[in-house]
């Protein structure tokens, strides 16, 4: 598709890549609110910035290659799995002595977080944008700055949220681990050896995930909880 101003084909592939973009990114938002949701107030907004900066240096990296990401089977199977560990790391209640680790030692274990999450969860989004796009480079680079401001803002509002709403938590690593079922259940290579399954079953398979990520990581919590003499009420 050529960059034509003019073009109504045009502006319909835009108004798709923003909504793709608008849905896509809040699962991003969740991960950096997660990441971040321990650090000081100021030390949130630098795990912000350079978790972004970070994420968006792979994501264009994952835009460059999006046409051999696309068709690669087993890809979306290993970064799934990849995501449900960290969906349930997320849930885990912090280590008593890591309040004697230098603040930048924090910091940086978010942002590698952050990073590593948008990297797995952006295979879908890049994935999406590049068929909204048609092959066209503009409109993939426009994507992608979309991208930007929505994960920031989005992060940010989470976090406030978070702080407000503790349960949030919970329901952040649910939607973590039902990105991860879907992702699973897509993957080329998954699908090539299951038999022929309606539309819904990519539903099931994420409530799947998010009941996973829900119980592994509840059952982690407590045991890690009894082993410090915690009593959950």
């Amino acid at each position: 598709m050529e960059l034509d101003l003019t073009s109504a084909v045009f502006w319909v592939a835009v108004g798709q890549i923003i909504l793709i973009d608008i849905v896509l990114s809040g699962d991003n938002a969740v991960v950096i609110a997660l990441a971040c949701r321990n650090l000081s107030p100021e030390q949130r907004r630098a795990g912000i910035f350079w978790g972004v900066a970070g994420a968006v240096t792979l994501r264009v990296v994952l835009t460059v290659f999006a046409a051999l990401v696309m068709n690669l089977p087993w890809l979306k199977l290993v970064g799934g799995v990849l995501l449900v560990w960290i969906a349930v790391k997320l849930m885990l209640p912090e280590d008593e002595e890591g309040h004697d680790i230098e603040s930048s030692a924090n910091l940086w274990g978010a942002v590698k977080t952050i990073v590593v999450a948008d990297f797995v969860m952006s295979l879908d989004n890049v994935i999406a944008v590049a068929g909204a796009a048609h092959g066209s480079l503009a409109l993939l680079l426009f994507g992608l700055a979309v991208s930007i401001p929505l994960i920031v803002w989005s992060s940010q509002l989470i976090l406030h949220w978070m702080e407000r709403f503790p349960s949030i938590v919970l329901l952040g690593a649910a939607l973590l681990g039902y990105v991860a079922g879907q992702m699973i259940f897509s993957d080329p290579g998954v699908t090539a050896i299951l038999p022929q399954l309606p539309d819904w079953s990519a539903k099931v398979a994420g409530i799947v995930g998010a009941l996973l990520v829900v119980i592994v990581g509840r059952w982690l919590e407590k045991r890690i909880l009894a082993r410090q003499d915690v009593t959950i009420v």
